[in-house]
Parts: structure tokens; sequence; C-alpha cells
């Protein structure tokens, strides 16, 4: 049972990929972050010497800070969260209990280095279908909650990236690291790579690979998702507005494949002989 202004690590994984998962902040020292490189899913990081001056990003939502081993960082952090007005816990036992208990981490070697706000920047082609969609949320809730995506002409995405210090993803080139391999769509090389893979997320990317790439038997719910996907295109001529859109869509894909797969809906009649 956790203590008071403490969340377990149990209930945290639980809310970690959903939109109600609170502002995870990473308070570890430098030296105690390069023990261990690797952050709960989810999470940035935030100096504790200089917490007055950004508590306040954290305005209107819940918190919880993330030490190594949840003792007087986190709970400062946490403490100081609070005198601003943001209900705020610390992460009991912090990221060694996570590690631990053998839950996923996101290597800070995989995520492109943030803007001066601290936010990652994405560039893609626009129009976004499927793969497009995936990839954002996945980013958006389990690597960086303020990710930015630039949406533009695929013929200007490479010009976008470099001026505007933007990682290009699912795009044809060579020298792309976040595109399709192989048999594998963005999303699975994404899974992969960010240490997310979960069996509720392999699942959800066995369906996203089934929509992607036309082999709509890998999955029973791709032709599902597919024509969920194409419907949210046409009813979207803002990509940024669609994007909005297919996050609600992902997030009911993703709960189901971690917590409703084996339940089944009929409406079974009651008459007699039926």
């Amino acid at each position: 049972m956790s203590s008071f202004n403490t969340i377990s690590t149990e209930k945290l994984a639980r809310l970690i990929g959903t939109p109600k998962c609170p502002a995870l902040i990473d308070v570890r020292t430098d030296e105690d972050f390069a023990g261990d490189p690797r952050l709960v899913p989810g999470s940035i990081r935030r100096p504790i010497a200089r917490v007055a001056d950004w508590a306040h990003e954290f305005a209107g939502r819940t918190a919880v800070a993330i030490c190594q081993k949840g003792l007087k960082l986190s709970h400062g952090t946490a403490a100081w969260l609070r005198h601003a007005g943001i209900p705020a816990d610390s992460l009991e036992g912090g990221t060694l209990a996570w590690a631990q208990a053998g839950l996923t981490m996101v290597p800070a070697s995989k995520i492109p280095p943030p803007d001066e706000q601290g936010r990652t920047i994405w560039v893609t082609r626009s129009r976004p279908k499927i793969d497009r969609i995936a990839c954002p949320w996945l980013i958006r809730r389990f690597v960086d909650p303020n990710a930015v995506f630039l949406f533009v002409p695929t013929a200007e995405v490479p010009g976008v990236a470099e001026r505007f210090a933007a990682t290009p993803f699912d795009i044809e080139g060579e020298d792309i690291v976040w595109t399709h391999r192989g048999e594998f769509c963005t999303f699975d090389v994404m899974v992969d790579e960010f240490g997310l893979a979960t069996e509720p997320l392999k699942r959800l990317a066995v369906i996203v690979r089934g929509a992607d790439t036309a082999r709509l038997d890998l999955a029973p719910e791709a032709p599902g998702l597919l024509a969920a996907s194409l419907g949210l295109s046409r009813m979207y001529a803002d990509d940024l507005a669609q994007l909005e859109a297919g996050l609600a869509l992902y997030d009911a894909f993703y709960r189901w494949c971690r917590d409703a797969t084996d339940e089944t809906h009929n409406w079974p009649s009651k008459k007699p002989g039926a």
C-alpha cells in the first residue's frame, strides 16, 4: 500500500499510455542518470535546482516526481509542486524499483535532442493515414508528451528537418532512422527502438502493420483500424485536427489490446428457441 503523497510502481504502470497519466518528471542527478540513462515511459527530465522556475509548466495537471530511490529528491520536488498548487506524488522506490519490477524503460539515447522548450520536434508527410498517426500517438503517450509534429509536403520533409531541427519519420531515405524496415512499419520500429515491446504494444503493432501495409490478414482488427483511419482522413482537412482525433482512436485500440482482448459482446435473443 502506498504511503501518503506517493504512488506505487504498479499503479503508475497502469496509468502510463493513457490520457489520464500524470506528468512524469525525472529529477535524478546527472550522476544517477548516467548510471542508468533510461526513463520511465513518458517522463521528462528537469533539474531540481530550478524547480521553482519550471513548476508552472505543469499547472492544471497532476504530477509524479521520479528520482533514483524515491527519497529526498522526488519528495522535495513533489512538495515544491504542491506549493505551486500542482497535486504531486513521489514514485515509490524511484527508478531502481521500476527497473527491478521489470517494467519498460526508454533509452534516453534514442530520444531526439529537445528544443529550447524541452520538446522533441518531428516532421513527416502531410495527409497522414495510419503509421503517421500511430507513431505520434506512441511518442505522445510513451516518449515525449509535449512532442511537436510538423506535417509538410513529401518533397519538403528533408529541408524542414534540416532547417527546423526536426526528426523525420515514416518517409523513404537511406539515412532515415524512423521508417519501415523490411516487413515492419515505422510503428514497429519505434516500439522496438524505444524499449516498449510490452505484450499490449506488440499486439497493437501487428494491427497497425496489417492496416498500414495492406496485409489485413495479420490481425482481425486490422480492417477496422484501416476503415476508421480512412474515415478520419475524410473527416478532417487539417492534419493536426486529424491527429488529435486519431489519438483517441489509438487510446481505444491500446486499451483493448491491454485489457479487453478476452471480452466479447452479444445481444442474445430471449425468444423461445432462439
